[in-house]
């Protein structure tokens, strides 16, 4: 009993005030749906809608920022729906008459689902084309000369040349691999338990990462077209 009471002081009050204002932005948006006209399951499918397009387009940001990129269509995506979110609490205030609502509103309700799909293809489907480029840039290699090897005297070894540094991986989570690649989390995890790609250990114990840059080279060897 002791160790329940001990879990629910160490949840944070932040998360339980985002739990309450998710829960009632998803009861207005349903309301405002309903009273559009959308009756029964659909009125509850929109509040869905609206509030997996925000997180969507705000873990499209949070990849764009990691990558330290501009990422201005899923800031888009994430205020548009955040209008929508916001407009939804508005008009459940008393600002509008819930029963007799304007023709723009009903409109607007009516086109969400075509907007929000098209909205999701994008985030999910969109590449992020320039970390892929950068994973992928390889480094020209310097012409050189062809050296003439000196004769050695007898009872002399030549010291051995240099050898050559190996290539830091880019450790990444399976998550960050997946968004970068545009691929579910999954799938990834799948290619590093089947040993196509090398795992690492994270900084917890639990915490397993792989190569951004041998993912990279894995999903462009599947995708790359068989040869007859």
């Amino acid at each position: 009993m002791r160790n329940r009471l001990s879990r629910l002081r160490d949840v944070d009050p932040i998360l339980i005030q985002a739990v309450i204002a998710a829960a009632i932005s998803f009861s207005h948006i349903h309301d405002v749906a309903a009273a559009a006209g959308q009756d029964g399951w659909k009125a509850w499918a929109y509040p869905v809608s609206v509030d997996l397009l925000l997180v969507m387009a705000w873990r499209r940001i949070r990849v764009a920022r990691k990558a330290g990129i501009q990422a201005r269509g899923p800031w888009l995506w994430f205020v548009l729906s955040l209008a929508a979110s916001l407009g939804a609490n508005v008009a459940t205030a008393g600002v509008l008459d819930m029963a007799a609502l304007p023709v723009w509103l009903r409109v607007t309700v009516a086109g969400w689902p075509v907007l929000a799909f098209f909205g999701g293809s994008l985030l999910i489907h969109s590449r992020n084309q320039t970390v892929v480029d950068e994973v992928l840039e390889v480094v020209p290699e310097e012409p050189q000369l062809p050296a003439v090897e000196p004769q050695a005297e007898p009872g002399e070894d030549l010291p051995a040349g240099p050898l050559e540094e190996p290539e830091r991986p880019l450790l990444r989570t399976y998550t960050e691999v997946a968004d970068s690649l545009g691929l579910a989390v999954p799938t990834i995890r799948g290619w590093a338990n089947d040993g196509h790609v090398k795992k690492y250990p994270g900084e917890k114990p639990a915490r397993v990462l792989v190569d951004l840059r041998e993912c990279t080279r894995r999903d462009r060897d599947i995708r790359r077209p068989v040869s007859v």
